[in-house]
């Protein structure tokens, strides 16, 4: 039996982006709109060197960590039972310091100075929009409605694919993400990452990442 798409906390973004609707919605929905998703799961505790956040600058990024691209890099992001489906790009560190997000909303960026999907260790990152500045919905926002055990399949550049099960996701103050989530040591796991509200245009737009977690399956 096909599974049902879990599309409704997807709509709510759509509508979230457009600040103009914003007012509307959040009494529609109670006040309840500008709400991030539940929380649930925890990540692996990672082990060995203490985690390497993003470097500040492209040209002291270069190098990345040793063994980082060992693996096949990425090229197709999906996770069927949300109906996420998303091409791969490399990504590298924005002027002020961040990773790089694809300008592309259907795009999800992979940090290329990180380990890659499939590395032995380490956590391979994979990040997106929310949405556009036209509300258009980024590929990352069917992210509010995953589940434990949802599947991801990561398709790689001459590789075989990777399947990975969803076993966490939580959201953390945009300039509090845990460095962990860019370690190259420990257990390996797959890291995706885009917007959470609320949104703010005054202070630069969403204030919160939603990070969600996949360890590989079986």
């Amino acid at each position: 039996m096909k599974a049902v798409p879990r599309r409704l906390a997807v709509w709510v973004l759509a509508a979230l982006a457009t600040a103009a609707l914003v007012g509307s919605l959040l009494t529609a929905l109670g006040g309840s709109g500008g709400d991030p998703p539940p929380d649930f799961g925890r990540p692996p505790a990672a082990t060995g060197p203490a985690p390497a956040p993003p470097p500040s600058t492209e040209t002291g990024a270069e190098a990345g960590p040793a063994g980082a691209q060992a693996a096949p890099p990425p090229v197709r992001l999906r996770v069927p039972e949300v109906s996420l489906d998303a091409s791969v790009v490399p990504v590298g560190v924005a002027d002020d310091g961040t990773v790089r997000v694809p300008a592309e909303p259907r795009q999800a960026g992979w940090y290329r100075f990180g380990p890659a999907p499939g590395a032995e260790r380490g956590s391979a990152v994979l990040v997106g929009h929310v949405d556009s500045r036209t509300g258009e919905l980024g590929a990352l926002a069917a992210l509010y409605e995953v589940r434990p055990g949802d599947g991801v399949r990561v398709a790689r550049d001459g590789g075989p694919e990777l399947r990975y099960t969803v076993t966490a996701r939580a959201t953390v103050e945009k300039d509090a993400l845990p460095a962990a989530v860019f370690r190259r040591a420990g257990p390996p796991v797959l890291t995706l990452v885009t917007c959470a509200p609320p949104y703010d245009p005054e202070r630069g737009g969403y204030q919160r990442n939603l990070v969600v977690t996949a360890e590989p399956a079986g």
